[in-house]
């Protein structure tokens, strides 16, 4: 399961996505309203938890966003406002639950099992190229019937590769979805995840999927496999 979350404390950002994971999700996280709608976007999450009150522009105004733009990952917003005119806001808005700050871990991991409960018939199916398969809601990659074993920044390549499969990812687009950050100085960091996916997904007896392709980035092939061009 994925979570995206949406907080500008960056201590208790750090706090929450740390407890998440131990509990067994994969957790992005976002400290603006700009990166949280960037990242929502692109990827498909399993919910969304967004703190309202954020720099620039409030959580409630990405909320808006998202949902305007048919983004249907729940949304648990939270927030230290407690009246019930705010509550009200949140939810007409687009949020699927409300937290108010300060709260218990405890509780926050019930009412994000209860809205991932909720929302189970909506969650991402499973992305299929060649004979490689993703499960976003599993976290899962197989390929044949081979169980493959990622990190968390191979499996955020991997995805990215097959959801644009057939099409050439550059290194900058890698770059800012995966390392939030531009090219310099992380080429050879690049290269050398996309190598050890390379290794993990395309062993010597099978048909190889990941292609380099010379001064433009990666592609993940559909159908037969054209030169390898460059194996950096």
């Amino acid at each position: 399961m994925k979570i995206l979350l949406v907080e500008d404390d960056r201590k208790a950002a750090r706090l929450l996505a740390k407890g998440l994971k131990e509990e067994g999700f994969a957790v992005d996280v976002a400290h603006s309203v700009e990166e949280g709608e960037e990242q929502a976007c692109y990827m498909d999450y399993n919910l969304i938890v967004l703190d309202w009150l954020l720099p620039g522009k409030e959580g409630i105004v990405l909320c808006r966003e998202l949902r305007r733009r048919g983004i249907r990952a729940p949304i648990l917003m939270l927030t230290a406002r407690d009246a019930v005119s705010d509550r009200i806001a949140g939810l007409n808005t687009g949020a699927d639950d409300y937290l108010t700050k300060p709260f218990v871990f405890e509780e926050l991991m019930a009412r994000i099992r209860a809205l991932l409960r909720r929302s189970e018939p909506a969650q991402p199916g499973a992305l299929t190229v060649a004979d490689i398969t993703l499960d976003p809601g599993a976290h899962r990659v197989t390929r044949g019937s081979r169980p493959i074993v990622l990190t968390p920044k191979e499996y955020a390549i991997l995805e990215i590769l097959m959801r644009q499969a057939g099409q050439v990812v550059s290194r900058t687009s890698l770059a800012g979805q995966v390392w939030k950050t531009d090219l310099i100085g992380i080429d050879n960091l690049i290269d050398a995840h996309i190598s050890n996916l390379r290794r993990k997904i395309d062993p010597p007896d099978a048909r190889p999927l990941i292609e380099t392709v010379r001064s433009r980035g990666f592609r993940l092939v559909k159908d037969e496999p054209g030169a390898m061009t460059d194996e950096g």
